[in-house]
């Protein structure tokens, strides 16, 4: 199994001291964090794209090109870019321009995005969301892959042997497909043999099963390999000790706090309690034992060979933050990583310079 660290850069105070840090230092942090989990090990690290508050990941492609400058070899990830936003002439060019910058270490996970203020901010309504991120894909993946384009269709004006610039380095690069609760991101993975990744962190496994299931199905009904399929899947939070009694005492006031924001947002949430989530939900709180146990029952269900982490401390301090990690590294990732195979990721650096080594 491997493994990937994931922020959306949410922006609010921290649920136990109600500090608000400044967006500046919000964004440096996730820098640091990228950094960290370089340095413990962590295979890849993801950025979400949100367009509305609480969240301050309108850039990606600029914060990740921060992140590629203060790392060497952790893949980096989008997570998710919302192509039904995005021109994706321009969200190419800015891919592209990244893959060079990251030498070959970028892979995107594409979705719709959600929010209704991000939807109003762009025009984009429910009614032509999936097909405008069906659409944007389609031509997304022929600019990256041939270096002249003539296209047409709904949404942005039509092309005749269109180029455009720089040519990517990976070619072509690996693109997941960000699943929720639609079947509309599972079907167009499918359809083009795209690996899956599979949110599975607002609900109990079964409704993200079904989505997998559906997944390989449709993958098989395409003609693909079974054998090649590829699955990921998120976590609803993390926090590891020696003993369990340790980490659902720590991880207690957040949670607590988790419920309050949902109660006053109006929001009814699915778990009520800490002990329903670490039992229903993909919240990973306790020994390492019992998390790596908890990783295989949904391992089980769901076949993911990559899983995430959130990578901000989220009400933690910063020595919790640090120290929980580790101890993944040192005592959970290695056993899930013997017992659950995975393929490896793509070799990244210059195609040229490695035929040469």
């Amino acid at each position: 199994m491997k493994f990937l660290a994931i922020t959306l850069i949410v922006h609010g105070p921290n649920p136990i001291t109600g500090e608000l840090k400044s967006t500046n230092a919000r964004l440096r942090e996730v820098v640091e964090n990228a950094v960290l989990a370089e340095e413990l090990g962590f295979d890849g690290f993801g950025v979400g794209e949100r367009h509305e508050r609480p969240f301050i990941s309108s850039s990606p492609p600029v914060v990740l090109s921060h992140i590629a400058a203060r790392t060497s070899s952790i893949r980096l990830f989008t997570a998710v870019t919302t192509l039904s936003l995005l021109d994706p002439v321009r969200a190419f060019e800015d891919y592209a321009t990244l893959d060079h910058l990251s030498d070959g270490r970028l892979e995107l996970i594409i979705g719709k995005g959600n929010g209704a203020a991000q939807a109003q901010l762009f025009h984009v309504t429910g009614e032509d969301q999936w097909d405008r991120n069906r659409e944007s894909y389609e031509l997304f993946r022929r600019l990256w892959r041939e270096d002249k384009v003539t296209w047409s269709g709904r949404f942005r004006p039509s092309l005749e042997e269109a180029e455009t610039w720089p040519r990517p380095l990976q070619r072509p690069i690996r693109v997941w497909h960000g699943s929720a609760t639609s079947k509309e991101s599972v079907d167009l993975a499918a359809q083009y043999g795209d690996p899956l990744f599979s949110a599975n962190v607002t609900n109990p496994v079964e409704p993200y099963a079904e989505l997998v299931r559906h997944y390989r199905e449709r993958w098989e009904f395409h003609g693909h390999d079974p054998a090649d399929a590829l699955v990921g899947a998120g976590s609803a939070g993390y926090y590891a000790a020696k003993n369990s009694q340790d980490a659902i005492e720590t991880y207690r006031p957040i949670f607590e706090a988790r419920l309050e924001l949902f109660r006053k947002a109006g929001v009814d949430p699915v778990f009520h309690t800490l002990e329903d989530a670490i039992e229903r939900s993909s919240i990973l709180v306790g020994s390492p034992q019992q998390i790596i146990d908890k990783v295989h029952r949904y391992h089980e269900r769901l076949g993911h060979e990559v899983m995430h982490l959130h990578a901000d401390a989220d009400g933690l301090t910063d020595k919790q933050h640090r120290a929980a990690l580790e101890l993944f590294q040192s005592e959970i990732a290695p056993v899930l990583r013997r017992e659950i195979p995975s393929r490896p990721f793509p070799r990244h650096g210059s195609p040229r310079l490695e035929r040469q080594s």
